[in-house]
């Protein structure tokens, strides 16, 4: 049984089930900190930022929290597996990680329009857009993995190998089931792949050209460097855009190529089955992408960097005068 139906090995659970605090913990700081709005950033892009970091706190919660209640207290919790909990389990994480991943096109398709159309990036890059956007695709990642519901018979693996939900029969060798598994595959994260690659080379394209001629008029005119605001201000956003699509995109290959070759091997292709390395790999770099983007606004961000201290601060500041 490969890891196309979210099943998880030893080594990956004792790795994800100490983590998982931590990781909850960062994504919330992380939202805390961009919900203020005193990063310098615009409205869009913080909606943008704080429903990323969102997303991934609830993938962290589903993927990582709620998977070992039923496994680690399966008397007490016996009950679950008269009900169909385990169904809305795999369709709410399937959801969530559809957002997570979608959410990031999003972002980059929001830098993409403000870098390079100008006269687009007025309507578009408001928050009020962000905010239809980001709802629009909560709807549809929603109706989307519904079909995840009808996969699973409502019951958690319990023996042995602490997986997920169980399959009904035949799932597994159903060429039918096979094709929606593959397009939802395709969906997250194939499509974005490719949006997320085609969209940053156009913005660093433009971000390059634009870069050279507007050097070449500052310096023909001036016959001097002189410091240009406007294209240090689209630089920063094409490395925040750049950072954040390239954590996409390096966490979530390896993941890809494994649930893309293990269904081809179950539908009898004739290849070898892929290593539980690669399985163990990937499944701990997809859950690492859902922690790292604090470091990196932290990395590029200046003013994140400034507010990210002063609400670490913020409780040992009550605490000290509390005591005193």
């Amino acid at each position: 049984m490969n890891d196309v139906f979210g099943n998880w090995n030893g080594p990956a659970l004792m790795v994800s089930c100490g983590d998982g605090g931590s990781r909850a913990s960062v994504n919330v700081l992380t939202i805390v900190v961009l919900s203020r709005g005193r990063c310098g950033l615009s409205t869009s892009v913080t909606h943008y930022l704080v429903s990323m970091a969102a997303a991934d706190l609830m993938v962290v919660v589903l993927d990582l929290v709620l998977k070992q209640i039923p496994m680690a207290y399966r008397e007490q919790f016996s009950f679950l597996l008269a009900v169909h909990v385990c169904n809305i389990h795999a369709v709410l994480l399937y959801a969530a990680t559809d957002c997570s991943v979608w959410f990031t096109v999003a972002f980059t398709f929001d830098r993409f329009v403000h870098i390079c159309c100008q006269k687009l990036r007025t309507k578009y890059c408001s928050g009020r857009t962000a905010a239809v956007t980001l709802g629009s695709v909560i709807m549809l990642s929603c109706l989307k993995n519904i079909f995840w519901y009808f996969m699973f018979t409502g019951e958690y693996h319990l023996y042995y190998h602490p997986w997920f939900c169980r399959e009904r029969d035949g799932v597994l060798r159903s060429p039918v089931w096979a094709v929606i598994e593959c397009f939802h595959f395709l969906l997250t994260p194939g499509v974005p792949f490719c949006l997320i690659l085609l969209l940053n080379v156009f913005t660093t394209r433009h971000v390059l050209v634009i870069s050279r001629a507007r050097r070449r008029l500052r310096s023909s005119s001036t016959g001097d460097n002189i410091r240009d605001p406007e294209m240090e201000s689209r630089r920063k956003s094409l490395v925040l855009l750049l950072v954040i699509s390239g954590n996409f995109i390096l966490f979530w290959g390896v993941y890809m190529i494994y649930n893309i070759w293990g269904r081809m091997y179950d539908l009898g292709h004739q290849s070898s089955f892929p290593p539980s390395s690669l399985q163990e790999l990937g499944f701990m770099l997809q859950l690492c992408s859902c922690c790292t983007n604090t470091t990196l606004y932290a990395v590029t961000q200046t003013k994140f960097r400034e507010q990210l201290k002063k609400t670490v601060k913020v409780p040992f500041t009550l605490l000290a005068n509390f005591l005193s």
